[in-house]
């Protein structure tokens, strides 16, 4: 049978080929490289070559992706945009198109589905595809995983970075150690070899505070971890200790989900300058209510739990929650509901100074038809939310906004 694309570059070895598609599973975990600010850079000639950060606009927020000029000074995405610009005072700072990424991100993962449908996005950029069944009509699945990048590059002019493996973990690994337009595949066999001497928090799960604790007891790298006592990891990891272990060694039983259902939808903003007044605190509630209750409106769900985010100046993050009926897709009640969840809060911590604020729906049900005449803000959605969501399809998430939402009312 002739493949519909050419197969595998010569740089990879026809072991890779043989070995990965006997195996019981064959999973790739296929990552963008830098994607919001790639795709910045694709879309405009101006950046490209240069230091580039998508993010918040003000010294306040933080950088959502850095593009490979801009990490050669160390910058990385959740980086506080200040210390950014402090790092690369030439830093060219670019405003996050939520939509157009989404647009660019349905395209790469319709090429996935056209391999597999065995994907389970992890986000807008990032996919595990099970390709165990496509063996036989695509190749093996390093051939499968080098038509995946020609492809993308093809029809995005972006780049991915791709790992092979007969699990999760150890795919996920992979696609990180030849960054970017990388593709690794490594073999059951040789995983040892491959995961010993890497940096201990590859393994997922390991943040800033357990490797602390680690490099305490001598733990740096995998090989460490995976020959540990357990009188070194118990303290650490507890009853996860023998499941951290087989992580270490390579092992990871997860199926790749091909249908993970969205968990909360939500929105939120940091502030150039911290809100003191209740008025800016209920403009700002009421700004992100609206995004919220558009896109779980766009969605067709309505949230039966609606929750409220909140970061002070000195970065203490505290969350509020309350149970709604009926679920919950309208901007007056999504807002009259962080409303109070807000007000509950300052009343316990007068005087905040609030950096960051936060809402969200959760518990999903599926949205029902509203009364078009209803006037209460009981109906999960009403007229005006309708009208404006069909102004704004048509031209514009900034087309039409409340009143209430202006700086000056």
């Amino acid at each position: 049978m002739q493949r519909p694309w050419p197969g595998l570059p010569d740089s990879l070895s026809s072991v890779a080929t043989s070995a990965m598609s006997t195996s019981t599973r064959n999973i790739l975990h296929v990552d963008m490289d830098a994607f919001y600010a790639t795709v910045e850079q694709r879309d405009n000639p101006e950046l490209r070559g240069k230091a580039v950060v998508v993010g918040g606009g003000t010294n306040r927020g933080v950088v959502a992706a850095a593009s490979y000029e801009a990490r050669t000074f160390g910058i990385r995405s959740a980086m506080p945009m200040a210390e950014a610009v402090r790092r690369c005072p030439d830093l060219c700072r670019v405003k996050p198109r939520m939509s157009h990424y989404k647009s660019v991100s349905e395209q790469i993962f319709a090429i996935f589905r056209e391999f597999t449908p065995t994907v389970e996005g992890l986000s807008l950029d990032e996919a595990f595809l099970d390709v165990s069944a496509s063996v036989t009509l695509f190749g093996s699945p390093a051939e499968i995983a080098a038509n995946i990048k020609r492809r993308i590059r093809d029809e995005t002019s972006l780049t991915a970075s791709v790992g092979v493996a007969d699990n999760k973990l150890v795919a996920k690994i992979a696609s990180d150690l030849d960054k970017p337009d990388g593709l690794t595949v490594i073999l059951p066999e040789d995983y040892e070899t491959r995961l010993d001497p890497l940096r201990v928090n590859v393994i997922p799960g390991i943040g800033r505070e357990t490797l602390k604790r680690l490099t305490a007891v001598g733990i740096g790298t995998v090989r460490d971890l995976r020959l540990a006592s357990d009188r070194d990891l118990e303290p650490i990891f507890g009853r996860f200790t023998k499941k951290t272990r087989d992580r270490a060694s390579g092992h990871d039983e997860r199926p790749v989900i091909p249908s993970r259902a969205e968990k909360s939808i939500s929105a939120e903003e940091t502030y150039d300058t911290d809100l003191v007044r209740r008025k800016q605190m209920d403009r700002e509630l009421l700004r992100l209510a609206e995004r919220t209750a558009g896109r779980l409106r766009k969605t067709g769900l309505a949230a039966n739990t609606v929750h409220v985010k909140i970061r002070q100046s000195d970065f203490k993050t505290y969350t509020r929650q309350r149970s709604v009926t009926p679920p919950a897709n309208g901007t007056d009640q999504i807002y009259s509901v962080a409303r109070e969840l807000l007000q509950t809060w300052l009343g316990h911590n007068p005087g905040a100074k609030i950096r960051l604020l936060g809402v969200g729906g959760s518990n999903f049900a599926p949205a029902g038809q509203a009364d078009l005449f209803a006037q209460s803000c009981d109906q999960p959605a009403g007229p005006i939310d309708q009208a404006v969501d069909e102004i704004r399809d048509r031209f514009g998430s900034a087309a039409v906004g409340r009143a209430r939402t202006l700086e000056r009312y």
